[in-house]
């Protein structure tokens, strides 16, 4: 009898990790690009005041935006799977950052990363609910996991993105200026104008925007800590082709 050969095994799928790895260098490089920005713009002036520090996070958000729509429009180019989460991902940081530029308001630009961190969060929890697994979905070509495993991982994942949205909320309403006057987004209460009290903490008493801003470079390392810290639980309940 001839040996019959077994069908490839998901945690060999070197090509699919490596397009995540891709995926991964997506995030990063228009982060990098956001902060190399802000960074040089905030301190020069230039078109007779276009650019200088009051701007640079405008041009900085115009160029995270394009970098990440470059991306994803180069993954549909050469026909390459893209995620459904990377696309309302990248309509979320491309509508909010747009709006923020268009109206110059910054208060759009702070709020764009809980808003994108809470949209994931739902995107995980609300297929729970009903019984799917999104993160199964997205990396089942890359690891073999047991149901419970893959539940474990997407809960979280969820936690961890819920966690993301009230440190950025935390950052921007510490580091960020008060606003002149009482910040409504949507007809939703943001923040009061000046510096306020919340749990024996004073927000919107420090102008130091560039914190707040330079830490999306610090998130990139917490995100990628965290999924670190999650392997040896992958590992550990990762399944041979004879188990599976």
């Amino acid at each position: 009898m001839t040996e019959m050969t077994p069908p490839p095994s998901p945690a060999n799928g070197i090509g699919t990790a490596a397009d995540k790895a891709n995926q991964i260098w997506g995030d990063f490089i228009p982060v990098i690009g956001f902060i190399l920005t802000y960074n040089v713009f905030r301190r020069v002036e230039l078109l007779d005041g276009l650019i200088n520090k009051d701007t640079a996070i405008y041009w900085a958000t115009g160029v995270l935006i394009v970098l990440m729509l470059g991306f994803l429009g180069k993954q549909i180019i050469e026909r390459k799977p893209v995620s459904q989460m990377m696309v309302f991902s990248s309509a979320i940081v491309g509508g909010f950052g747009l709006i923020g530029i268009l109206l110059q308001e910054k208060a759009f630009i702070y709020v764009k990363p809980t808003i994108q961190q809470i949209f994931m969060a739902g995107m995980i929890f609300i297929p729970l609910l009903f019984g799917k697994n999104l993160w199964k979905s997205l990396f089942s070509k890359v690891f073999d996991l047991p149901d419970f495993a893959w539940r474990t991982l997407a809960i979280r994942w969820g936690l961890f993105f819920i966690a993301m949205a009230v440190w950025n909320e935390y950052l921007w309403r510490m580091y960020a200026p008060g606003f002149e006057s009482p910040l409504v987004l949507a007809g939703i209460p943001v923040a009061p104008a000046g510096s306020y009290e919340f749990l024996g903490l004073t927000f919107g008493a420090k102008n130091a925007e560039d914190v707040w801003a330079n830490w999306k470079l610090g998130n990139m390392v917490i995100v990628f800590l965290f999924g670190a810290l999650n392997t040896p639980y992958t590992l550990k309940h990762l399944r041979t082709d004879e188990e599976a």
